[in-house]
């Protein structure tokens, strides 16, 4: 064999072995692994795509029993349990201080609709750790004057407060931010295309190797019971985060009234409005869940006004009026929606 007919023949047999390494990698890359678990008195659900067919799972459940052990006001011995139970706290774990950032911030930008003090309120209505005390209108003005995250101060090293009747609750920011965690931990390893959702927050990278289209998620109809699900709208995600905020399953009824678990920092009350559900998209999680939260307590027509101000924010909002059910979206994220009638 001539010299020239050996190189074609290393040639042909180079490129078939970089086609069959190549045919395997994306073979394997495109099987998802797909990891669940428990956590913040809720599920976990995570979807990625790794080449190298790492499972997770203990990772991330050594990251969230941390996280827990910050912000999760149900465990007697977490940072915010103890602040909460105290007068002050020295930061020992890192999540307490970012989360105070965010929330200052959101809490200023939404005219204090998302607030994290209101848990001396959550739990006089019986949706929180404390007490259920079947507040009256004397007993909800009383407990609105240590309300405010004004009366919250901090530093880069402690947090304290004045009033030790002042409590923090980050139930309505806190699964965004373990989604953001939890996230930022798996492409930490290098993996590019990751799904994670916790009680229904997510954030989607990349895309869904298996379709090749972006990831999908569904927004549940305000109709849905436990037993008798359905969803209202799909969406496409990729490089996006997405919260939902409604008063799907967590309300109880008594004396013949619904009492919502979203609670109006403003009137100490749980929410009477026409908005059924707030669905917020943005960069991360945290962001998205707390909009989603300040939006429910706004109802629609306020979000949509704040809405306006915020071209960084994308929503999905669900409401009734004379007709029936009603929906706004943002003109981001319209084309990325299908809404079912």
């Amino acid at each position: 064999m001539s010299p020239r007919w050996k190189n074609a023949a290393y040639s042909l047999v180079l490129l078939c072995a970089i086609l069959i390494v190549w045919t395997y990698r994306q073979s394997k890359s495109e099987k998802p692994i797909k990891i669940e678990g428990e956590t913040m008195g809720t599920t976990y659900h995570i979807t990625y795509f790794d080449d190298k067919g790492r499972n997770l799972k203990a990772s991330v459940d050594s990251l969230l029993l941390v996280f827990n052990q910050s912000l999760n006001t149900y465990l007697p011995n977490s940072e915010i349990t103890q602040f909460n139970n105290g007068k002050s706290w020295s930061f020992e774990l890192p999540f307490l201080l970012p989360v105070l950032k965010r929330s200052k911030e959101i809490s200023e930008q939404s005219e204090h609709a998302f607030d994290p003090t209101v848990m001396p309120l959550v739990n006089a209505w019986g949706f929180g750790p404390g007490k259920k005390i079947k507040p009256d209108s004397i007993q909800i003005d009383s407990i609105r004057e240590f309300v405010g995250f004004g009366k919250i101060l901090f530093n880069n090293d402690s947090l304290w407060k004045e009033d030790t009747r002042v409590q923090l609750d980050f139930s309505a920011i806190a699964k965004g931010y373990g989604v953001d965690e939890v996230a930022r931990l798996i492409r930490s390893k290098g993996i590019e295309n990751v799904f994670v959702e916790i009680g229904g927050e997510i954030s989607a990278t990349a895309k869904n190797l298996q379709t090749q289209k972006p990831w999908e998620a569904g927004v549940l109809d305000p109709s849905s019971t436990y037993a008798n699900q359905s969803f209202k709208a799909y969406v496409s995600l990729s490089d996006k985060a997405m919260a939902t905020s409604g008063n799907y399953f967590n309300y109880y009824e008594e004396d013949g009234k619904k009492f919502s678990h979203t609670i109006d920092p403003s009137t100490g009350y749980p929410i009477q409005r026409e908005i059924l559900s707030a669905s917020v998209f943005a960069e991360d999680c945290m962001t998205a869940d707390a909009w989603a939260t300040a939006f429910m307590v706004m109802g629609h027509e306020k979000a949509i006004e704040t809405l306006s101000k915020h071209p960084e924010l994308d929503a999905f909002l669900i409401y009734s009026d004379a007709t029936g059910m009603a929906t706004y979206v943002t003109k981001g994220i319209e084309s990325q929606m299908k809404i079912n009638p």
